[in-house]
Parts: structure tokens; sequence; C-alpha cells
């Protein structure tokens, strides 16, 4: 019992922070400002293509101009890359089976760029939403625009990041992100995870079909959810604290939706929830899940609507699966990893002996 309340207290503990609220003001407004352009030039459809854009400001948060400028330019790759591939699958009308298949190869290629390049946050989690997100919206425009769109606010969140730098103009040459070699342990390292990417993504997304979900991408973003931790209690504590967040989030998402409010007052939430979804996102998960759920299905109900209690439900299952699958896969990788090295102990032994 004493455990189990050790275990909720730490659940709901704001980790320390060094109070600086610039990171996540520079993140809000790279998010709200390509957002409100939306919103007044009556495009407020779009705003789901300008968030994923924008989303390659969270990387790099502590470091200085010069690397962050490379740090978001490695994570506009990845995550243009998932918005290209979902805008164009959604134009190709790609049955799901197919879609699945192609996010899980994608998961995996993510998860070595990810981890080669080092970014944090960690992970292709965002690419893989990118991806499935884009690919459940049905063609709203020719796929230069929602491409354009997205290209425009990642190079605007760039920008953003970048700006601090004219105050002391300062660059080192030959100043440099570190990158993980793809050779020897390290390679075998990161297609294992690759791999571990790859199966939680599609069997989430598979199970998701079996049991009748009509767009598994939520439940396959939430099964990469516990892999971006390094170890195996960072990695549970990650998915349950993807349910949790999630979950308080849908409440949020629920009241917001209850009065059936017009696209300006979804709209309004979008832009305003990211700020409070960066400043908690390194100090507690699940907290800032409360603020990021609402602003993803707000921003995907302006895109592709469907009815209230069809979006809460599904969305709800959704994450409760993924969370169970990426766990579930996660436990299973560290007991074979376990007994793998367990019985290189043992052979060890014997040969000394």
């Amino acid at each position: 019992m004493k455990r189990i309340a050790e275990y909720i207290r730490g659940t709901l503990r704001l980790e320390p922070t060094d109070d600086d609220r610039r990171a996540p003001l520079r993140v809000g407004l790279g998010v709200a400002i390509p957002s409100l352009v939306l919103l007044l030039l009556g495009y407020e459809q779009f705003i789901i293509y300008a968030v994923f854009g924008a989303f390659c400001g969270m990387y790099g948060r502590g470091e200085a101009h010069q690397l962050r400028l490379i740090h978001q330019l490695q994570a506009a790759v990845l995550l243009l890359s998932g918005v290209v591939i979902g805008v164009m699958l959604a134009m190709l009308d790609t049955p799901v089976v197919a879609l699945i298949a192609i996010e899980a190869f994608f998961a995996a290629v993510g998860s070595i760029i990810a981890d080669r390049a080092r970014m944090r946050p960690g992970g292709p989690f965002f690419g893989i939403f990118a991806l499935g997100a884009c690919a459940s919206v049905e063609p709203l425009a020719p796929p230069w625009i929602p491409i354009g769109i997205s290209v425009l606010a990642a190079a605007f969140a760039i920008a953003l990041g970048f700006l601090g730098w004219f105050r002391t103009r300062t660059w080192r040459a030959g100043s440099r992100r570190m990158i993980t070699p793809f050779r020897g342990p390290h390679a075998l390292a990161m297609l294992r995870h690759a791999a571990t990417y790859a199966v939680a993504v599609a069997s989430a997304g598979l199970i998701g079909v079996f049991i009748g979900l009509d767009h598994a991408y939520w439940a396959m973003a939430s099964a990469a959810v516990p892999l971006a931790a390094a170890e195996l209690p960072g990695r549970i504590a990650r998915g349950v604290h993807r349910v949790l967040g999630t979950f308080s989030g849908l409440i949020v998402t629920a009241l917001i939706l209850w009065p059936d409010p017009s696209p300006l007052w979804l709209a309004i939430p979008v832009i305003l929830l990211q700020f409070p979804t960066e400043y908690l996102m390194m100090r507690n998960y699940g907290f800032a899940l409360t603020f990021f759920t609402p602003m993803i299905l707000l921003m995907t109900q302006l895109a592709h609507p469907i009815p209230r209690s069809t979006l809460i439900i599904d969305r709800g299952v959704e994450t409760l699966l993924g969370a169970v699958v990426g766990i579930a896969v996660v436990l299973v990788v560290g007991y074979v990893g376990r007994r793998r090295a367990r019985m290189r102990s043992e052979s060890g032994g014997l040969a000394e002996a």
C-alpha cells in the first residue's frame, strides 16, 4: 500500500524547473501566430497543418542559438516528412492496413533519426502523430497548400527560436550537435529500438482496426509514447501518464465542445493551449497532456468534424489501447533483454570454469 501511495505521489509530482518561461512562450507564439493568421483569413480548417509544422519549435529548448537552429532543422525534417506522407496518403485514400504498415515503417526510420540526432523531446512521437492525423483528414485542398502551410509554420518557429541570437551575435566556428554514430553497438541498439517502435505501432493499429476503430492513428501514437523513455520504469510511467493525462484532457475537450461552439471558438483554445503544454511538458508529462489533448482534438475537429461523443469515446478507447500495447511491448522487450543478459552471463561463467 505504501509503494502504491509513493507511486501516485510520483505520478502527480511536478519536477523542478529553471522557471524559464521564454521557451514555452516562444513555442506558444510559434503555434499561435500562424494559427491566428489562418483564423483571420477564414481558413481555420488548415490550422492542424500549421501546428504540426510549428512543433519543431519545441526542440533544442536549453541549447545555444547556434545548436538550437541545427536541432530544430533536424526536427523539422522529421515532422514535415510525417505531414507530407500523411497528406499524400489522404489524397490517395490509402487502405487502412497499408496506412498502418507505412506508419510503422515511418516510426522505425524516425526512431533511428531521432536516436542518431539525440533529439529532445526524444523519439519520433510527433512525426508519427503528424503522419496519422494528416492521413485521417479528408483532403481539403491540393496537397501543396497544406504542405506549404506546414513548411511556412516550421520556418516561422525556427526563426523565433533563433531570434535571440541577434542580442549576442556570437557564432562559434566548428560548433555542432553530437551525432551518435550508426555503427557497432550503437547501430545495434538503434535498430532494436526502431524494431520496438515498429512492433508497438503496428500492433496498436491492427488491434484498433480489428475492434472496429475508424482511425487508429491515436492508438498508434499512444503506443509510441512509452518507448521514448530510456529505462523500463520511466517507460511504464510515461504510459500511465499518457492514459491519465489524456483522460483528463478528454474531460477538458468535452467541456469546450459541450455548448457546440463555432469554428472561431474552437480555434481560440488551440491557439492558447500550447503555452501551458510546453511549460508543463518537462515537469509532468501527464499534466501537460491535460492541455495537449484538447489542443490536438480541437484542431482535428476543425479540419474533419465528427460527432462529439464519437470523438471523446474513440480517443479514450484508442489511448487506453495504445498505452497498454506500448507498455506490453516494453515489458516483453525488457524480459527478453534480461534473459539474454542472464544467458550470456551463465555461458561466460561456464567458459571460465
